[in-house]
Order: structure tokens, then C-alpha cells, then sequence
């Protein structure tokens, strides 16, 4: 435990070490789902906070994600999440669309942040200072909080939709292009949730 402490809070100690105290991780869920919004979300942790069983949210179950997004909530100096629209995703491409919905959720920060740490490999457009890191989620606590507010947040939105489109099976996938969700499209046809500018119909080869 205390080698895994040391691993996902070593960037922020050492922006901690320059003075920055205000340091906001950001993630996005949702990129590669075929249907529904994409969604980001910022969070910023008290100074040396560590919370043991945050971690990537992909590695965690449903039930855990729920618990941690609670914890995160109660405890954060600052937190926001944004969604950004099927139509707007078809508009301006998921690339755009995803770094605006970290955009958005990073102006709600209230107080604002003096350094972002964002998963991947572009910077937020926002005029803070910041770093992309690849796989961030999993070498830092801070991307890694913000990683389970995006998914639970998304989460919960398609398990809302899932009642108005109940022959999609949106409470299963939560939007991917599993095996079932393109049979589905392929017999009903798609939604106005689903992303016209994907591949909706094409075949699953992964």
C-alpha cells in the first residue's frame, strides 16, 4: 500500500513542493460509445488527501464506483462534470467534443484551479497551466477521482435513457458497440441518442 500511495500521489506532491495547492484532476467517459453523451469531470482534493481505494475506474465495479464517487464528493475542495451532446459529438467530432466537456466541467470549479492534470494526450483549451499524461487515471489520485465521477455520472444518464429506449439494453452496455447494442441498431434502427457520425452498423472486431 504505501508503494501504491507513493505512486498516485507522487505528481501532486510534486507540484505541491512548487506551491501549487489547487491542483484539479480531469477525465472524460464516454469517448468510444456509440450512443449517448460525453461526459468529463474535474475534481480538486484536499492537499496530501489519500483516498486507498480510488483508482482507474475501469478497474473498479459498478457498486465500488457508486461508494468512491459518495467519498469523493463529500470530501472535495472543488468538483464539476459536464456532458457534451450526441448532435454537438456529430457536429464538431469527439476529439472537440470531449476536451469541451473537460473545458466545461473545469469552469465550474469553484475555487478554481491553479494546475490541471488531465488523462491523455491534449491539453484542456483553458488558460491554466497544465499537463496531459497518458493513462493518467492510473498513475495519478487526483485523474484517477475525476475518472469515477465521469463514469458514474455517465453511467447513471444512460441507465436513465435505458427506460426510454428499453429494446437498446442501455443499462447493459451504457452505449458501447457490444455484439448486442449493434444487433439492436441494425433491427430498430438508431435513436436520437446514438452518434450518426460513427460506424453504428459495423462489425465488432474487438
Amino acid at each position: 500500500m504505501g508503494a501504491r500511495r507513493r505512486d498516485l500521489l507522487q505528481l501532486e506532491r510534486a507540484l505541491n513542493d512548487r506551491g501549487i495547492v489547487r491542483i484539479a484532476g480531469v477525465d472524460e467517459a464516454g469517448r468510444g460509445c456509440l450512443a449517448g453523451p460525453v461526459f468529463a469531470a474535474a475534481v480538486i482534493l484536499p492537499v496530501g488527501l489519500f483516498l486507498p481505494e480510488v483508482d482507474d475506474s475501469k478497474k473498479l465495479s459498478p457498486i465500488k464506483r457508486e461508494e468512491l464517487y459518495q467519498a469523493i464528493t463529500e470530501v472535495a475542495v472543488a468538483w464539476g462534470v459536464a456532458a457534451i451532446s450526441p448532435d454537438v459529438i456529430d457536429s464538431v467530432n469527439i476529439h472537440h467534443a470531449s476536451l469541451e466537456a473537460m473545458r466545461q466541467a473545469v469552469a465550474q470549479l469553484s475555487p478554481p484551479p491553479e494546475f490541471l492534470l488531465v488523462d491523455g494526450r491534449f491539453p484542456v483549451p483553458l488558460l491554466v497551466p497544465q499537463r496531459p499524461i497518458i493513462r493518467g487515471d492510473s498513475s495519478s489520485q487526483v485523474i484517477a477521482a475525476a475518472s469515477i465521477l465521469a463514469k458514474v455520472s455517465r453511467d447513471r444518464w444512460m441507465w436513465d435513457a435505458a427506460s426510454e429506449y428499453p429494446a437498446f439494453g442501455f443499462e447493459r452496455h451504457k452505449g458501447y458497440g457490444t455484439p448486442a447494442h449493434r444487433e439492436a441498431i441494425r433491427r430498430l434502427g438508431p435513436t436520437p441518442l446514438h452518434r450518426r457520425s460513427f460506424r453504428l452498423s459495423a462489425r465488432v472486431t474487438s
